[in-house]
């Protein structure tokens, strides 16, 4: 959507798959995944709260997979392919389309947040289960700081969005 409350027709529809999209969808993601590294591995911490472990949850997944889960394999795993690819892509040609069409006027950012909840249950309610960790990770703190952490990501990596949006509509 645009900064404005009203969805524009891009915000609806899905986006054309060009290199424009390619670098929208890597510099959003990569926009996202600094601000979901930065709370969660130091503001967070240093606030006295937990500190948020996205590669070892990535490196647990992927062995539960039987796939190769060392460090480089986790790293990759949350920093490319879910940080940068995964979660923009749902972003752009599933979350944004959809709120659009049923919150229609709703501003982005209250669009990206309720995305952001969504990737915290979709990785906190189900992959750790996956990868053998408890349900939620026991509604522990982390839990909580995982849940701030994918609305920062969600924000951000929208935030990315609706400024290129802009630049590229000048």
């Amino acid at each position: 959507m645009t900064a404005t409350t009203t969805p524009t027709a891009s915000s609806a529809s899905l986006p054309t798959i060009n290199l424009h999209t390619l670098a929208l969808i890597l510099i959003s993601g990569a926009a996202g995944t600094l601000a979901f590294d930065l709370w969660g591995k130091a503001i967070s911490p240093m606030l006295g709260f937990a500190q948020l472990a996205p590669v070892g949850l990535a490196r647990g997944f992927l062995g539960a997979l039987g796939l190769p889960n060392g460090a480089a394999a986790g790293n990759f795993m949350h920093l490319f392919l879910v940080g940068a690819i995964a979660y923009p892509v749902g972003w752009l040609f599933i979350a944004r389309p959809v709120i659009a069409r049923i919150l229609p006027g709703l501003h982005w950012a209250i669009g990206s947040a309720i995305y952001g909840a969504g990737l915290w249950v979709f990785a906190i309610g189900g992959i750790t289960m996956i990868a053998g960790l408890p349900f939620f990770l026991g509604f522990t703190g982390i839990t909580w700081v995982a849940l701030a952490g994918h609305v920062f990501y969600a924000i951000a990596a929208a935030a990315a969005v609706v400024y290129l949006e802009r630049l590229r509509s000048r």
